[in-house]
């Protein structure tokens, strides 16, 4: 909704003005969909060129998730500290060994099912189950599980930024496209050159349509997209880093309902529950 907003004022501010002035949108729309075109397909063909089909499958979902909102919102965030406490509080009371077949079966667990929003979260679950299952194996350390932990977020965050970093590639090249339509435009009014002043100042205008488009696109539509796609990868890494610090907690031996305040204090501060909000939430969820 945000987009569309911020969109709809950047282009009513850009041509509100120009027609204040004096400005002739008939210009600008005759030449618009011959300018689209080229601009709009070689961006489309260099970003095809330039990205391999993992990236453009990535870029493609990431796209798609500007458009929504936010789901790692402060209730998520409770939902997955109070799934944390229940398994490590199950751990604590009955032993590791107990939450073996949570672990294994998680998609059969009480435990996961409790909380759907986070336990059917395929990242979410994978993450979990698989450093629970090393500390159930007990044959790693705290500091050996940690090292593991930074390698897996820090590889997640490069795989979900290659398509930020496609779309970011695209924003610098659209301003460079539209001066190629510009130029194209130019040299077909250099060769009518006999025509009257009139049809050759149309001709020059649409020319410049080009090199307009081009930089309008990029700083109005391509670059915030991939601002806004870089700020939901960060908050899908928070989540993982949440996690890891609950878990690290709990393998140095601290009580579960210390550790997920390792795991309450690592999160944003805008989505980040207090002190009350949780616990009130873990002793509702009992």
């Amino acid at each position: 909704m945000f987009v569309l907003i911020g969109w709809a004022l950047a282009l009513g501010c850009v041509f509100g003005v120009f027609v204040v002035h004096g400005g002739n949108m008939g210009v600008i729309l005759s030449a618009l969909p011959f300018e689209m075109i080229t601009i709009g397909g070689a961006a489309v063909g260099a970003f095809v060129a330039n990205n391999q089909p993992k990236v453009l499958k990535a870029a493609a979902a990431g796209l798609g998730k500007c458009f929504k909102g936010s789901k790692y919102t402060k209730a998520r965030y409770m939902e997955l500290l109070a799934l944390l406490y229940d398994i490590l509080q199950k751990a604590r009371k009955e032993g590791l060994m107990a939450i073996e077949q949570d672990v294994e079966e998680p998609a059969s667990s009480p435990l996961f099912q409790k909380y759907p929003a986070v336990g059917s979260d395929h990242h979410v679950q994978e993450f979990v189950t698989d450093y629970l299952r090393m500390m159930v194996s007990g044959n790693l350390n705290a500091h050996e599980i940690e090292s593991l932990m930074d390698s897996e977020i820090e590889t997640h965050h490069h795989e979900e930024h290659a398509a930020v970093a496609a779309i970011q590639r695209l924003a610098g090249a659209l301003p460079a496209f539209g001066i190629v339509a510009a130029v194209l435009g130019v040299v077909n009014t250099m060769g009518s050159v006999g025509q009257p002043p009139a049809v050759l100042g149309g001709m020059i205008g649409s020319a410049l349509v080009g090199t307009f488009l081009g930089i309008l696109l990029s700083y109005a539509f391509a670059e915030p997209l991939a601002g806004l796609l870089e700020q939901k990868v960060d908050e899908a890494t928070k989540e993982l880093q949440c996690i890891k610090s609950t878990l690290l907690a709990s393998m140095q031996g601290y009580a579960p309902q210390v550790a997920i305040e390792f795991g309450r204090k690592v999160l944003y501060s805008t989505e980040r529950p207090s002190f009350a909000e949780l616990e009130g939430h873990v002793k509702g969820k009992k």
